[in-house]
């Protein structure tokens, strides 16, 4: 997964220019965490300035910057950005998972809960991702988180672009801070005298956000480690070739190091796939980005579909196309995938951003454990139990068998003692 990514260029000039000496990754993310965590704001203020070229007064982000950020906005992109989050908050609001009470029978039952605070990391910088906000503030909102607190690192001009913060208005987030790097995650951790600790930290970044997010793990929680984008198309004869190149360069363009895949049933598909490529590339604005991915991508011919689909289920891709003729059939025998997308008419750049759920899924292979951002990843579960005497009676005997087999006569006279 992310441990396999490359070592970021420049790492041993940076540390030897803001430390004084080389230091591994791990070294400066544990720097890092550590003096967020001793010295708070003061650490925050130092590393902004040091790691990303800005001189901050505040840290927070004033009701005053958002309504600014509405009046600079284009309309249309506010409206666009108002519809994605209606049709994000509608798929959450109706996958059932919801607080309250779970009866399980007369005696067991769940209480599920939401979490309290939440923190979530949205890259920024020289880009803005106002699509990830609504992503992940939505679900969290949707499962009555009472505070979601979010970070982005700020620009050359110490500010976070107006669609990012249009967007988190839109989602309701109640608090926006203009930090990044490991030291945002450290602060979210651990809490500084601005920023609050939270219960959880969710949100993809570049490897020192995946590095931080690891090494504060346990101390809050963590959605999961994200690294770049994989996409896998399954294709036979019949599929668009125009289509298919179109989509590998729409997750190549994210990150040099993205994963672009296709495998087909046939050569010639798959020869005009590549041909398409180069001729697209030339008319992109990130076509460096993407000519670095797809370098490394794959043009896989395989016997039959049977063939691509076992292919996929050990590659676990974090998106799934399936450009067949009869897409539907293949679904269920799809075992590892983060999201699936099901013919031409289903790309995965509506899933980015307006399809309804939540765009950070699990990379790196974990989609065979892990399952896309949603509501039940802001929620927690407590079992109750509650029984009556007859229950108690019914169920003691037995565990006291169980104590005593154990060594634990403490365990056993707790039982006892109540049956007498």
């Amino acid at each position: 997964m992310w441990e396999h990514r490359a070592t970021p260029p420049g790492l041993a000039a940076q540390t030897r220019q803001v430390f004084g000496q080389e230091l591994s990754l791990q070294e400066v993310v544990n720097r890092i965490i550590d003096q967020v965590r001793d010295q708070g704001d003061k650490a925050l203020f130092e590393y902004t300035e040091k790691l990303d070229g800005v001189r901050l007064d505040s840290l927070e982000v004033d009701r005053r910057e958002v309504v600014a950020a509405h009046d600079i906005l284009n309309r249309k992109v506010t409206s666009a950005l108002e519809f994605a989050a209606t049709r994000i908050r509608d798929f959450h609001l109706a996958c059932g998972h919801k607080a309250g009470v779970l009866p399980i029978d007369k005696h067991l039952s769940q209480k599920v809960q939401p979490l309290e605070r939440v923190g979530l990391y949205v890259p920024g910088g020289s880009a803005a991702y106002p699509s990830t906000v609504l992503m992940m503030a939505i679900p969290a909102k949707a499962a009555g988180v009472g505070e979601v607190i979010m970070v982005s690192p700020p620009g050359r001009d110490g500010k976070i672009p107006a669609a990012t913060l249009v967007a988190a208005d839109i989602a309701k987030v109640n608090r926006v801070f203009r930090i990044g790097g490991a030291q945002a995650i450290a602060a979210l951790a651990f809490g500084t005298e601005s920023i609050p600790r939270v219960d959880k930290i969710c949100g993809p970044g570049n490897i020192f956000i995946t590095t931080a997010k690891k090494t504060v793990y346990g101390a809050v929680g963590i959605d999961g480690l994200e690294g770049p984008s994989e996409l896998v198309i399954v294709a036979d004869e019949k599929a668009n070739p125009a289509l298919c190149a179109a989509d590998l360069l729409a997750q190549a363009e994210h990150d040099p190091l993205a994963s672009v895949i296709l495998i087909t049933t046939s050569t010639d598909l798959a020869e005009q796939v590549d041909k398409e490529i180069e001729t697209q590339l030339k008319k992109l604005k990130r076509g460096a980005t993407a000519q670095s991915a797809v370098a490394t991508g794959v043009l896989a011919i395989v016997d039959n579909i049977e063939q691509a689909i076992e292919l996929v289920n050990l590659f676990t891709p974090e998106h799934l196309s399936l450009m067949t003729s009869d897409p539907a059939t293949l679904v269920s025998n799809v075992r590892n995938a983060g999201c699936i997308f099901v013919g031409d008419t289903s790309p995965v750049v509506l899933g980015d951003y307006v399809a309804g759920p939540s765009h950070v899924l699990p990379t790196g292979g974990s989609a065979r454990f892990g399952s896309p951002l949603g509501v039940a990843d802001f929620l927690k579960v407590t079992n109750m139990i509650a029984l009556d005497v007859p229950a108690m009676r019914e169920l003691s005997p037995a565990a006291v068998v169980i104590a005593e087999a154990e060594g634990l006569d403490a365990h056993a006279r707790a039982v006892e003692r109540r049956l007498k």
